[in-house]
């Protein structure tokens, strides 16, 4: 046998894995041309404000600015969330890291784990379930909809595949 098709049983393969972030449409670029441009407008009427003799009204556009840069770098923050789930024929794994680093992880047997989806006629799949042994635990939560329904669909072919087993062909 060559290393190529040697078969090891310690490490099954992986028949799916994700890792699941949420979605930001703004990068850093675009927030510093969006902060930028807001501080020019911020100052512009602000110091037209302040030509008018209402000066008091200068520091608050300075107020509104920064109340837009700490909502900004919340949001950042937030994006730092993420879910990783492999599926092996022994072992479904669900690592959640949450946006302060902290981090959950299920183990779960994909022989005995069902897919649970809370499905709205209007607008698609709403929430993802893991089900086994009365536990629920929730996936994908930060996924669109036609998201949600394109990840229940790539799980769903994986937990089949464990259930029907390892196959091993000496051949490929």
């Amino acid at each position: 046998m060559t290393a190529g098709n040697a078969f090891d049983p310690q490490t099954p393969p992986e028949l799916f894995s994700a890792l699941l972030t949420p979605h930001r449409s703004l990068n850093r670029t675009g927030f510093l041309v969006v902060m930028a441009f807001l501080s020019f407008v911020s100052f512009a009427a602000g110091v037209g404000f302040l030509l008018m003799g209402a000066w008091p009204v200068f520091g608050f556009f300075g107020l509104d600015v920064l109340a837009v840069y700490w909502a900004f770098r919340v949001n950042f923050r937030a994006a730092r969330a993420s879910e990783e789930i492999s599926v092996t024929p022994s072992e479904l794994r669900v690592r959640r890291v949450s946006h302060r680093g902290d981090v959950v992880e299920f183990v779960l047997n994909p022989l005995w784990v069902r897919l649970d989806q809370v499905t709205h006629e209007e607008y698609g799949v709403e929430k993802l379930y893991l089900v086994s042994k009365g536990r629920h635990i929730a996936v994908g939560s930060f996924l669109g909809p036609d998201e949600k329904a394109s990840f229940a669909k790539a799980l769903t072919a994986a937990l089949q595949a464990a259930r029907r087993g390892p196959s091993y062909n000496p051949l490929s």
